[in-house]
């Protein structure tokens, strides 16, 4: 029995749209017919199946109260206009089909009830809109000085600032916790929107908990209401913030079951709730991570790369925000030693250089350290060597060196220990030993020598 009517209250949000539909055409129809009163059998005709359907929504909507957990302080405003919807539109059935048992309200213009039912609807409508979406749900993407003149609650976003410094120090409730409350469920849970009961704007609200009791269970984030509601599927009827709202992002869902987990403490930083650094890694300020330097520069003349594009050479912007530029020789492979400094009226802007199967040698690599924010460099199926490759170490923002294919020779591998800011070297092709030096200024440097192969999978030996 408990399934049926939790089957048949779920049928609600579908049924109620009848009523609705039914009434509107009813509406739009003697809006259409106020002259000529030629359709009013048709007319209430479809009031009489709005009534039919509107009992049927107010039943269903009445068991999905029951078997869903609401608290009828939340949903008896919209029963009860529900209800009041169903009864008007059999009364309006009854006026336009000239039953006598509206005579007592033969005097009363058949528009005055049009307007009053049209604002009943509304009003139920609004009602129900509330219970799934919320009050606010029109307003919420409103600025708050906007919602504010409107007369509605406002809430302002608390950022959770932590980095790698001072984590630890961080209190737990006060810098973590409840700025994730305050963003993602305060709106609802808030003196004067105590939805099921509950305040979540204080300690004492969430330890008092709501309606249905406690929703924190210590040391048990899995038994805690608080935390099965957030993680239940955003389509279940029970899950918080309801379907509309802004949900907390994984890691903030993480956070709050490592809080619970750790006894919910209010007081004490995260290190004294002994708490992971993994946890709140996505929290800390990312790092720029592009390859062009995270700095602004005025930008080249349109006039200079004009030039140097007619030589042959490729030039694109890498973002438009910022002014640096990618540079390639890929459409001019007889690229030497003596063009080099057709670049350097744009050397300034220069983040990423592709000289690959051109024609240099050591003695331009010697030159490239005139390109003070060389971030990615590649000289692959060239003829340098790296004999020169230290007169790059003086380059602070060179990250990645591409040599595959190149003539690089292992002995000069050493001299990249030197570079502050480099991170991976290419040396696929070269003659480099694969089975080498894997690592360099102790791990920060990875010496990358390709040539991978993938683990065979047993559909390798299928024979399609």
């Amino acid at each position: 029995m408990e399934i049926i009517k939790q089957l048949l209250g779920r049928l609600h949000p579908l049924i109620v749209h009848l009523p609705i539909g039914f009434i509107l055409l009813g509406l739009l129809l003697q809006w259409h017919d106020r002259k000529t009163k030629q359709y009013n059998i048709l007319i209430a005709l479809v009031y009489k199946w709005a009534g039919i359907s509107a009992v049927f929504a107010c039943i269903t909507g009445y068991l999905q109260y029951l078997g869903e957990g609401y608290a009828f302080d939340t949903v008896k405003w919209h029963l009860w206009s529900g209800i009041a919807t169903a009864l008007f539109s059999f009364l309006m059935y009854a006026k336009l089909a000239k039953l006598n048992a509206m005579a007592t309200f033969a005097k009363i213009p058949i528009s005055t009830f049009s307007i009053v039912f049209f604002i009943l609807l509304s009003y139920t409508g609004h009602q129900g809109a509330n219970l799934t979406h919320g009050e606010d749900f029109l307003v919420e993407p409103l600025p708050n000085n906007i919602k504010s003149v409107l007369g509605f609650e406002t809430f302002e976003e608390r950022a959770i600032a932590l980095n790698e410094e001072n984590w630890e120090e961080a209190q737990i409730y006060e810098d973590v916790i409840n700025p994730i409350l305050n963003n993602k469920c305060v709106s609802c849970h808030n003196p004067k929107k105590t939805k099921g009961g509950l305040l979540l704007h204080t300690k004492e609200g969430i330890l008092t908990g709501g309606e249905n009791g406690e929703v924190l269970l210590a040391n048990n984030a899995e038994k805690s209401e608080l935390f099965h509601r957030i993680t239940l599927p955003i389509e279940d009827d029970l899950h918080m913030p309801p379907d509309g709202k802004t949900q907390p992002t994984k890691e903030e869902i993480q956070l709050m079951g490592a809080w619970i987990d750790a006894g919910h403490p209010f007081e004490g930083s995260i290190k004294d709730a002994g708490l992971h650094k993994a946890l709140f890694a996505s929290f800390f300020p990312k790092k720029h991570d592009f390859d062009f330097p995270d700095m602004e520069i005025t930008a080249a003349s349109i006039d200079s790369i004009s030039v140097l594009e007619q030589t042959g050479i490729h030039v694109d912007l890498i973002s438009t925000s910022y002014n640096f530029l990618s540079v390639s020789a890929i459409n001019k492979p007889t690229f030497n030693d003596n063009d080099f400094n057709s670049l350097l009226s744009i050397k300034n802007n220069i983040a990423r250089l592709d000289l690959g199967g051109t024609e240099v040698t050591d003695v331009l690599v010697e030159k490239l350290k005139q390109l003070p924010n060389l971030t990615v460099l590649k000289l692959d199926n060239t003829l340098v060597t790296g004999s020169t490759i230290d007169a790059l170490n003086t380059l602070e923002h060179l990250k990645a060196i591409n040599l595959t294919g190149s003539q690089f020779d292992t002995a000069h591998l050493d001299k990249l220990t030197d570079f502050s800011k480099l991170e991976q070297v290419f040396l696929y092709g070269t003659s480099a030993d694969a089975k080498g030096i894997q690592m360099l200024r102790d791990g920060q440097i990875t010496v990358d020598y390709g040539n991978y192969e993938l683990p065979p999978i047993p559909s390798d030996s299928i024979v399609y």
